[in-house]
């Protein structure tokens, strides 16, 4: 994790220093942009797992640049923004970021987060499923690939942390409080508008009628299951 590779996307010269100074302490790789332009051509020169990306830039804005990044690329997705309404995060999540932090932030809860993001989470023991077969889907857990009707479908570094969590824990209501903490880590327990957001991108990548999900059901003021037949593990 420590040799990641991180793109600062930030108009502001002096929050591209800190964080560059910060993240290189950390042992991470860094390189900065000031514009959503010059991130998109950052990102065709060169791979990055992770993308601290300011919301507020002139010309393209944070949102634009989280949409085209996210469709380019799997990179974990961290924003930083001035604003804090629900619906300014859930915005953000949207677009396709992993993450969110407001301004002013604190560096050492940033890199706590961009561990978190940087997280995978461990794969399946032997002993247990590799893969599981559905009518219609496939979860491969080693490979960290999800097939829907013969056709593979591309979900982010998070979307797949979050379903191979429920997958592997199917036929029981998961609360928010243990998912958020499995797949984010122990800082997110409340943040439950990150799962509403990632299980509604999920039903709308794996399920044929996302308005009434087979497979990603959700357990009222619980949380939510994941429903599979026993015998389709495979």
């Amino acid at each position: 994790m420590s040799s990641a590779r991180i793109l600062v996307v930030d108009d502001d010269p002096q929050i591209r220093r800190i964080l560059r100074m910060s993240l290189v302490e950390q042992g991470f790789e860094v390189a900065d942009a000031r514009s959503g332009d010059e991130a998109l051509e950052r990102f065709q020169a060169q791979r990055f797992e992770l993308v601290i990306l300011d919301i507020s830039m002139p010309g393209m804005g944070g949102l634009e640049t989280c949409r085209l990044l996210r469709n380019a690329s799997d990179a974990a997705i961290i924003m930083l923004t001035v604003r804090d309404a629900e619906a300014d995060k859930i915005e953000a999540l949207d677009a396709g970021a992993d993450d969110y932090m407001t301004k002013p932030f604190s560096v050492p809860e940033l890199m706590a987060r961009v561990r978190a993001a940087l997280r995978r989470l461990p794969q399946s023991p032997d002993s247990g499923p590799q893969v599981i077969l559905l009518d219609d889907l496939e979860i491969n857990l080693i490979s960290r690939r999800v097939t829907v009707g013969r056709k593979q479908v591309r979900l982010t570094p998070k979307e797949f942390d979050l379903l191979q969590f429920l997958a592997t824990h199917p036929n029981v209501p998961i609360p928010h409080t243990r998912l958020l903490q499995a797949v984010w880590g122990p800082d997110y327990s409340n943040e439950v508008q990150y799962l509403h957001v990632f299980v509604n991108q999920l039903r709308k990548k794996i399920e044929k009628n996302p308005a009434r999900p087979k497979y990603l059901l959700t357990e009222p003021w619980v949380g939510y299951r994941f429903q599979i037949p026993a015998l389709s593990k495979t």
